[in-house]
């Protein structure tokens, strides 16, 4: 089985297209080596996945013959992925959130609002401007 193929069939990527795509941008690796989206994955074959910034290790158990529901992808691989990197995308999430703060920057939908009612109290625009 094709490698995107193998990658959407164990439920990695959405599409199939999504999982080309990612084997052309160099994302994907089988035992190490860098992989077109044409090549075969076999069985004991070990993976690594770059998504959503983390590394994910996979080893090959069995090759399904179709997409599966994702009650039954442990049946057909290991994922093998150590914990350090998991724990590496907590620490992006909390870092994206120190740097901006919900509700400043550029306001909101009722921060524009109550800005308008603001000055709409005692002040008229137009005679300003006139």
């Amino acid at each position: 089985m094709r490698i995107d193929k193998y990658l959407w069939c164990v439920r990695y990527f959405k599409t199939r297209n999504m999982a080309t795509t990612a084997c052309k941008k160099g994302h994907i690796k089988i035992n190490g080596a860098t992989v077109k989206p044409s090549r075969e994955v076999y069985p004991t074959d070990k993976i690594e996945v770059r998504k959503d910034q983390i590394t994910r290790h996979l080893t090959v158990l069995d090759i399904p013959t179709s997409r599966l529901g994702a009650k039954l992808v442990d049946i057909y691989r290991v994922d093998t992925t150590p914990k350090e990197n998991f724990e590496h995308l907590e620490l992006l999430k909390h870092a994206k959130d120190h740097y901006r703060k919900q509700g400043t920057g550029r306001p909101t939908k009722k921060d524009r609002r109550e800005i308008d009612e603001y000055l709409d109290d005692g002040f008229d625009r137009d005679e300003t401007y006139s």
